[in-house]
């Protein structure tokens, strides 16, 4: 559209008609709302935060227009930021963070048809903040712009000399710290970190796990050198690999990357996430998400390797369709992509129709799980199987006790179906299906995708390269994080794994299939119709390939198997599994209580 306007004004403007030019000019700048009309001037480093507000707040009453950033860069600090209370999955349990306000830097709430043209801007964070809220908006794109934190929530020490007794470490540039009685403390705009969690990044094999380097060195006196080199006295026998760095975050969530909550049809295009405190690009009961060539990993010109302290993109009970293409993500703490539901334990019944149920996650809460109209599955956590589903006809959320729900439904509950204390009702309703395509994945800490829906899921033409956890794994679980829904249409296709699994969860699986059910057995079939086909699985060492539990109709072939002359495949209560078409040395396969498990046609290469 604004194509077409510039060439109609280009051919009014030739014609020397001006009074038809003055209109169109006028049409064309209320479809446009320039945050420099409101006062945020790019790279003034003064606080623009509430500025690029009132633009936002602007477009309330212009649905369909365009909120336009000049070049440059935008200072956003806590100060003067919208502050609301959101209840938001899988971040702080009440102990944790007790309040739920966060802190918003760019709040878009109740728009229509708004794109965020942000023409190559960079939006700088200060302290603890949640750069970007789409809250209950429909039709918001957010495009070309960049998200970076002047003092990201992560430190970085790099290992420079390792001597018996002594070691000295460089600091990142960004990363800043005092010492007090000869003790490193690391601290930030506002901020210091009192409870870390440490992952260690190894150029010799280019591994990103778990360490307790940072327990020894917390421990240790320290002196400066100079200003950004430490020297440690540690005991003789700690002896680090020189060049390795550590990254070092508070494991409290208090706020998330980005978040896209009660929206529909929300596009991220062509942005570059450099930095996320707490979990990153959430996405809580929303319809149809797009994210497209969205790069989230450090500036290239930074020095840094991570970019978030938790997951990049992390789905909770989201519905319609998830679409992530030719995307980057490189350096988190946790997950690359989670995909889920919520399981809440029913607590009580209350009569014929009606139940109470509990958010039983410490860190999952408050949220409205479910809305008048949903249809919803119990499940029984012993098999994990849903055995009865109904439809809601009232909700009730009681704010003084933010852990429980009051459901009533629209018809009887069937008998027998619910055991207080044990069931776990699920939301069949708020499933989205899931493509995957065309995306690259490395230095990451635990997973790749975690992908629990029973709808369609399409995995394709992906890079997952080092990561520590399983590729790709699929749970279902009333167990520990109580992340719902067994998967029946799976496909993963033409993807490359390449040295995954080293920290040796999930037996060190690149691929895991693992529901949490106790009662386990080819007859108690949990997961269904996946096909894992036409990859390329570099494995190293005597890692499986594949571990599944509890799954049925499991088809992998056409594969390429490199780096092991028998590659393993892990078979808990399978049954209908097929391994043929592959090349790959001849496959061991260990079954436990597995039904109809078929090896054929495999070559060697």
């Amino acid at each position: 559209m604004d194509i077409i306007k510039r060439k109609i004004r280009r051919a009014i403007v030739s014609l020397t008609m001006l009074p038809c030019f003055v209109v169109c000019a006028g049409a064309e700048s209320r479809d446009t709302v320039r945050v420099a009309d409101f006062g945020a001037v790019a790279d003034s480093y003064v606080n623009a935060v509430e500025a690029i507000q009132r633009a936002i707040d602007a477009c309330r009453e212009k649905p369909g227009a365009v909120l336009s950033f000049a070049p440059g860069r935008y200072d956003i600090w806590p100060e003067g930021a919208v502050r609301k209370e959101i209840y938001i999955s899988n971040t702080s349990s009440e102990v944790e963070c007790p309040s739920k306000i966060k802190t918003i830097g760019l709040h878009m709430y109740g728009l229509d048809g708004i794109t965020v043209e942000g023409n190559g801007a960079t939006l700088m964070m200060h302290g603890s903040i949640t750069p970007i809220a789409v809250d209950s908006c429909v039709d918001v794109t957010l495009s070309d712009f960049a998200v970076d934190f002047e003092r990201p929530g992560g430190s970085e020490l790099t290992y420079t000399r390792v001597a018996p007794g002594k070691i000295i470490v460089g600091t990142h540039r960004d990363t800043r710290y005092d010492i007090r009685g000869r003790r490193l403390r690391l601290i930030g705009e506002g901020w210091c970190t009192e409870i870390p969690h440490c992952i260690k990044y190894t150029p010799s094999d280019r591994h990103f796990q778990y360490s307790h380097d940072w327990g020894v060195l917390s421990g240790c006196d320290v002196e400066e050198l100079s200003p950004g080199s430490l020297q440690f006295d540690v005991p003789e026998d700690f002896r680090p690999e020189e060049g390795a760095t550590l990254t070092i975050r508070d494991i409290i969530r208090r706020e998330v990357g980005m978040l896209n909550i009660h929206s529909r049809n929300t596009r991220l295009e062509n942005l570059d996430i450099r930095y996320m405190h707490g979990l990153g690009i959430v996405s809580q009961y929303s319809t149809d998400v797009t994210l497209r060539n969205v790069n989230c990993m450090p500036d290239s010109e930074s020095g840094r390797i991570l970019a978030s302290s938790a997951d990049f993109v992390h789905f909770s009970g989201c519905r319609g369709h998830i679409d992530i293409v030719d995307c980057n993500f490189a350096g988190a703490q946790d997950d690359v992509i989670n995909v889920h539901g919520t399981n809440l334990q029913v607590t009580s019944v209350n009569g014929e129709h009606g139940l109470t149920a509990r958010f039983m996650h410490h860190q999952s809460y408050g949220f409205r799980a479910f809305h008048v109209g949903d249809t919803v599955a119990f499940v029984n956590p012993a098999t994990m199987r849903r055995d009865a589903i109904a439809v809601v006809s009232g909700v009730r959320m009681d704010k003084k006790n933010p852990r429980e729900i009051v459901l009533t439904f629209d018809a009887p509950l069937q008998a027998g179906c619910i055991s207080p204390g044990t069931t776990c009702v699920e939301n069949l309703t708020w499933t989205p299906s899931l493509h995957v395509s065309g995306c690259t994945m490395t230095r990451i800490s635990t997973r790749g995708i975690l992908a629990t829906t029973p709808r369609r899921i399409v995995i394709e033409n992906n890079r997952f390269e080092r990561i520590a956890g399983t590729a790709i794994l699929v749970e279902s679980d009333a167990r520990d994080w109580y992340e719902s829904g067994p998967v029946c249409d799976m496909t993963v296709r033409n993807n490359l794994f390449v040295d995954c699994g080293y920290n040796n969860s999930m037996n060190g699986a690149t691929i895991a299939l693992n529901p949490s059910n106790t009662e386990v057995g080819y007859d108690n079939i949990v997961h269904s119709g996946v096909a894992i086909t036409d990859n390329r699985i570099e494995i190293s060492g005597e890692r499986p390939v594949v571990y599944a539990k509890s799954t049925g109709n499991l088809k992998f072939s056409g594969n390429t198997v490199a780096g092991t002359d028998t590659p393993l495949f892990i078979l808990r209560g399978c049954a209908d599994v097929v391994i043929s078409g592959n090349v790959m040395g001849t496959p061991r396969v260990e079954n436990t209580d597995c039904r109809n498990v078929k090896v054929l046609g495999n070559i060697r290469d």
